[in-house]
């Protein structure tokens, strides 16, 4: 057989051959590359070339039983009754209780292999042949394992390796196939085989293996290779891009091919998705993005629930609050009333040298103040509705700030990036509420500054967003500022009741208010946010 290898070759002229000895790599064309089924060597395989010479020696009525270490040997071919592999074998002898301890080793019946016994390692078959391979003078290319068959076999379908014979290895040597006992060294049994021919060399009878030669060398070896094309048909190129797209892979350079799902490139596995043979989840790198996403997603849903329980302790605080702060606005109101109205008889009643007066005047101002308080007290607890009507927004917030008197070291200005102003929501109220932010804003920029006021809109909200350049809050103060009486501003400057009513305002608008503020100039520009969102509409 390898002296029919070395002829073809030798005689090859323009035909270019592909070595026919490995069955997997003969099925893996004729499946696969069809086209090259023609440059299969015509040559049979060593099993194969044995059988027919046992049967022209004992009879056509032999059976034969092969032994070797590739399961693709038990579908290669009909001439053969039975194969089985070194791993089946060991365990039919430990069945049988049988052992090296228990044999008998003997010599195997003529004819013999010779040279052959380095078959099963990498370059065997040229080696035996006597196939010149040197990568300067030889025309051979050899090639083992999975990915580097397969390369090989492109390169030489391209066109791109002219002029060269194939010598080709599914694995890395027989000696590595499946049907070998697990937990062997390549390089090991490499050694081993080369010392077993070796061997076998140094005793051999070279005349009794020469006349064997002889005897069988008519002998037919020629085989047949059949196309037998399973490629799986080309789907359709949009349905493969579109699977390539959900899995992030937009552009050639996407493509890792690390074929981790199994399949040699991303094209393939894709194909496999429309053909519904593969899920997404076999490609390793888009799991583990998936995955991330998955963690950050979950992130982002925990700070949204911490914020609605935060949101909701708030409410219920100041719910109770406000039923609190209406009771004692009640029973100071009449109380209240006598004071400021007996005071300022007092007052009017008194004459402008008497020393008296200034203590009225005193008695008035604090008066008035405590009024002042019990008002927003009624303010941050009321419960009335709220009078929707649609109003131009932009205009609602000119009028807000035309309603406050700025510094001249202050600066207001409006960012109007809106496309449809109008919403409804009570005018009184909301006016309140960006008089009460402006306030504070005034108070946080005792050095001067700008309060930006941005006007932002969706299809269902729309959106105030005021800003400052101010000091900013203390994180400490932060879970505090809606709070009733509340306040950082200096003893007599302050109620603490004015973000507790704009809270108040914006929840009965169905709305929400958010905080970003910065203090420590460390960590970037100082001042402080507040987002309000109402919707457009009332519900």
């Amino acid at each position: 057989m390898a002296h029919r290898y070395r002829n073809l070759i030798s005689e090859a002229g323009a035909q270019n051959y592909i070595s026919s000895d490995c069955p997997a790599i003969v099925s893996f064309i004729r499946f696969y590359h069809p086209d090259l089924t023609t440059n299969l060597i015509p040559v049979v395989s060593p099993m194969v070339a044995m059988t027919r010479v046992m049967r022209k020696k004992y009879g056509d009525d032999l059976s034969v039983v092969f032994i070797g270490p590739c399961v693709a040997k038990k579908a290669e071919n009909a001439e053969v009754d039975v194969a089985i592999t070194f791993l089946e074998l060991r365990e039919m002898f430990e069945t049988a209780g049988i052992t090296p301890a228990t044999a008998v080793p003997s010599e195997f019946d003529p004819p013999l292999g010779g040279r052959g016994a380095i078959f099963p390692v990498t370059r065997g078959l040229l080696q035996t042949a006597g196939v010149n391979d040197d990568a300067i003078t030889g025309n051979i290319i050899a090639a083992e394992g999975r990915i580097d068959f397969q390369e090989a076999i492109k390169e030489f379908e391209e066109g791109m390796i002219g002029g060269q014979h194939l010598e080709l290895l599914c694995c890395e040597g027989c000696i590595m196939g499946p049907g070998m006992s697990k937990g062997g060294k390549q390089y090991n049994r490499r050694a081993l085989v080369s010392t077993y021919a070796q061997e076998k060399m140094s005793s051999l009878d070279m005349d009794d293996w020469r006349n064997n030669l002889e005897l069988y060398d008519k002998l037919d070896l020629s085989a047949r290779f059949r196309p037998d094309d399973k490629r799986q048909m080309t789907g359709e190129e949009a349905e493969v891009r579109e699977v390539l797209a959900s899995m992030g892979k937009l552009t050639p350079k996407d493509h890792l091919n690390c074929g981790a799902c199994g399949y040699d490139t991303c094209y393939d596995h894709a194909l496999a998705i429309v053909k519904g043979l593969a899920e997404e989840e076999m490609c390793l790198p888009f799991t583990i993005d998936k995955l991330h996403r998955s963690v950050q997603d979950l992130a982002l849903s925990n700070a949204k629930l911490t914020t609605m329980q935060n949101a909701l302790k708030q409410s219920e605080k100041l719910a109770h609050m406000g039923q609190l702060s209406a009771g004692i606005a009640h029973e100071l109101n009449n109380p209240l009333g006598v004071v400021i109205m007996y005071s300022n008889i007092l007052l009017d009643e008194c004459k402008p040298e008497d020393p008296v007066r200034e203590d009225l005047n005193l008695i008035v101002e604090q008066a008035a103040r405590c009024k002042k308080i019990v008002g927003g007290l009624l303010n941050f607890a009321r419960k009335n509705q709220v009078n929707h009507q649609f109003i131009d927004i932009r205009k609602l917030t000119e009028n807000s700030i035309a309603g406050v008197v700025f510094p001249e070291n202050i600066k207001a200005v409006i960012d109007d990036r809106t496309t449809s102003r109008d919403a409804s929501i009570d005018s009184e109220q909301m006016t309140q509420v960006l008089t009460n932010l402006f306030k504070n804003a005034i108070d946080a920029m005792p050095e001067g500054g700008t309060l930006n006021i941005c006007l932002e809109d969706t299809v269902s909200d729309v959106i105030f967003i005021v800003s400052d350049t101010g000091t900013g809050i203390k994180d400490e103060d932060k879970p505090k500022i809606f709070e009733p009486f509340f306040t950082t501003k200096g003893l007599g400057k302050g109620t603490g009741l004015g973000l507790a009513t704009t809270y108040g305002i914006v929840k009965m608008h169905k709305g929400q208010i958010t905080v970003e503020t910065n203090n420590d100039p460390s960590k970037g520009p100082t001042g402080t946010t507040f987002k309000i969102i109402l919707p457009r509409r009332a519900e």
